[in-house]
């Protein structure tokens, strides 16, 4: 077993999506190692989502997507976020050290202090301290397991920054208790780009869910904008969203193949029948496993449970360590 503890959080927000599974999941799952833990963050997504009944969906759909696109709960550990309270002890021990103007500076809390000041409203408006106190619990989530490495998006770094400084500062104050953990950055992932061009978002609502029926996908799949060129017109893949879309699928073959056709001519209908045919072919299996379980949630719940209580026997040494150190 790799002694290198790698940690991955995943915030039930909405319906995975492809491009949820080309940036995170695929990568994530193709690292897996016997040391390495997978959270689903409920706690964090109460920050905007306050619906439970669609919480508890996107947290089964999330588990559902993982478990089918191969992560293996008997080799890593997998669980949910409020299944281990000693997260949530440490996350308030953490607030105690974490400095105002550390937070005062995270990108999440000062985007949306410039949106208000934009629009003349309180600097303040709308923001909860859960908005503002994110880092520190994001601090205890990586903490919690003396976790080493933390895969994230480059907009996410500064997360793992203030996380360092947070243990940082309490070793400074309590002696060595806390491993300083550090960002893995891919800098060969990348995002897709959605059906209207941009970014696929689900804040855009320009995504192609990743387990939608055939039927559904391939509908999807043709409401991607393209330009006006006629079929029989040469056309350029670069920037064309349904090669981005095909090439992040394709084998180098299939990619290469697709390009010549886009160097002869091809009619968009038949270029998007080719990649639904490609996302279809490849997604059919892992949707069965995801369908199986979503049929049957307790599945679900089970194996989240079962992570949890490995991850609590991660997190509770730790955790007295802590409290022994500040005199609890």
């Amino acid at each position: 077993m790799s002694s290198l503890r790698i940690l991955t959080g995943i915030t039930p927000s909405g319906t995975p999506h492809i491009g949820n599974y080309i940036g995170a999941i695929k990568p994530s799952v193709a690292s897996q190692t016997g040391n390495s833990l997978y959270f689903i963050a409920d706690y964090h997504s109460l920050v905007k989502l306050q619906d439970p009944k669609v919480r508890q969906q996107y947290i089964y759909e999330i588990a559902a997507s993982w478990l089918a696109l191969g992560l293996d709960p008997s080799k890593t550990i997998f669980y949910r976020q409020s299944g281990v309270p000693e997260i949530t002890e440490l996350a308030w021990i953490l607030s105690t050290v974490a400095g105002k103007g550390l937070l005062n500076r995270a990108h999440a809390y000062k985007d949306v202090v410039a949106k208000n000041m934009q629009e003349n409203l309180d600097p303040d408006a709308g923001i909860s301290m859960g908005l503002f106190c994110y880092p520190v619990l994001m601090s205890a989530d990586i903490l919690a397991f003396n976790a080493h490495q933390v895969p994230v998006g480059k907009d996410q770094v500064q997360h793992i920054e203030i996380a360092r400084d947070i243990a940082a500062r309490f070793n400074h104050i309590y002696g060595e208790v806390f491993v300083l953990p550090a960002a893995q950055v891919d800098e060969q992932s990348h995002t897709l780009p959605g059906l209207d061009g941009r970014k696929m978002s689900k804040s855009y609502g320009n995504t192609i869910p990743l387990f939608a029926p055939s039927k559904q996908l391939r509908k999807s799949v043709m409401q991607i904008v393209t330009n006006s060129q006629l079929p029989e017109e040469p056309k350029d893949p670069t920037g064309c969203t349904v090669f981005q879309l095909y090439r992040a699928f394709a084998t180098p073959e299939q990619v290469a193949a697709l390009a010549q056709r886009y160097a002869t001519g091809i009619g968009w209908g038949e270029a998007k029948q080719q990649l639904f045919e490609l996302l279809d072919a490849l997604l059919t299996e892992p949707r069965q496993q995801y369908d199986a379980l979503m049929a049957d949630t307790r599945q679900i719940d089970l194996i989240l449970q079962q992570g949890a209580e490995r991850a609590r026997a991660v997190a509770r040494p730790i955790l007295q360590q802590v409290r022994q150190a500040v005199g609890l």
